[in-house]
């Protein structure tokens, strides 16, 4: 039944991706800046060694961004856009958590570094898909890659952001067909869903799971039972009340970025409904299966990780680089 469902929700985002932004061959390469701004990789990471190593919450931020960045027109810096009279950013979308994504500033401080080194010359999109990159590496994940060349979008788009983005409470079959409508495999859905090893989530993002069904895919154990105790602690069950509390997706090493989420998984304990579905629901055979190799084989997760942050990273927006720019303030277009 699962197999079917899956194969059924591929054929219908293949048709529909066909003549979309896709996460194959875009113009993109190593070294893009080499002659108008080597020292871009450096700059970045640079600053960023600085920012994680203040708050490591930091990385997380910033991968959040990225993820969140190119799941709408693709990776083109359209999430880094403030509204204005003239244009609705996606900063505001539910699933962006009505202004929760964090970051921002920190890809302005390297932004304002960069115009001071090469003015004109790096694009903001290219800044948030190095940083995220650099941010992994400085909480203990992989290295990858990371080729360059895009264009910054002078649109965004609110509507893409509330339909394409998954939500915390989102089904399995949702998540897959939300995954390959941007040119990703369900491998790449749970070596991504990886990410969440690091960060933490709000009250309103995992109310309905630790209210709902927690205790019946953790079990009822003294270890288990005290974990709710304390999430229920965090957030009150009354709607309104609590929302913005935060608390670690992975509890048990939040600012270290390996593969605990998968053992999470294993045990119940996924902290958001999207997450726990990668090995609970009913149609996850082969989620189930990834799930349960990640957390066996870490080098296995890292390896695949890098492979689909690249494939992320890829994911294009062909109008950008026909109309877009190089934006000198990520949060406007250039007037």
């Amino acid at each position: 039944m699962a197999i079917s469902l899956q194969c059924f929700l591929f054929l219908i985002c293949i048709s529909i991706f066909s003549s979309t932004m896709a996460a194959t061959d875009p113009p993109l390469t190593l070294d893009y800046y080499k002659s108008t701004c080597p020292n871009v990789f450096d700059i970045v990471k640079k600053e960023m060694e600085c920012h994680v190593l203040s708050d490591p919450r930091n990385a997380a931020f910033i991968l959040r961004l990225h993820f969140h960045d190119c799941f709408v027109q693709g990776c083109d810096g359209s999430i880094l856009l403030d509204d204005t009279i003239e244009l609705q950013g996606e900063k505001k979308a539910s699933t962006n958590g009505l202004n929760s994504l964090k970051g921002f500033r920190i890809i302005d401080k390297i932004k304002n570094k960069l115009e001071s080194e090469c003015p004109g010359i790096v694009s903001c999109a290219d800044i948030l898909t190095i940083a995220a990159r650099d941010a992994v590496i400085l909480v203990g994940g992989p290295y990858w890659h990371v080729p360059v060349g895009r264009k910054d979008s002078k649109t965004a788009s609110y509507d893409l952001a509330m339909e394409n983005i998954p939500s915390a409470n989102e089904g399995l079959l949702s998540i897959i067909a939300k995954f390959l409508y941007q040119g990703l495999s369900v491998i790449d859905m749970v070596a991504l869903s990886g990410a969440h090893t690091i960060g933490m989530a709000r009250c309103e993002s995992f109310r309905a799971r630790i209210y709902g069904d927690f205790e019946a895919t953790s079990g009822k154990n003294p270890i288990s039972d005290s974990y709710l105790s304390e999430l229920r602690s965090v957030c009150p069950a009354i709607i309104g009340s609590g929302d913005n509390n935060v608390t670690a997706m992975d509890n048990v090493t939040p600012n270290l970025f390996d593969n605990s989420f998968y053992h999470t998984l294993l045990r119940g304990e996924g902290l958001l409904n999207s997450d726990q579905e990668l090995y609970s629901s009913l149609f996850g055979i082969e989620t189930k299966s990834l799930v349960q190799k990640y957390a066996a084989d870490p080098v296995a997760f890292f390896n695949q990780f890098s492979d689909s942050m690249v494939k992320l990273g890829n994911i294009t927006n062909s109008d950008s680089f026909v109309n877009g720019e190089v934006r000198k303030n990520c949060r406007f277009v250039n007037t």
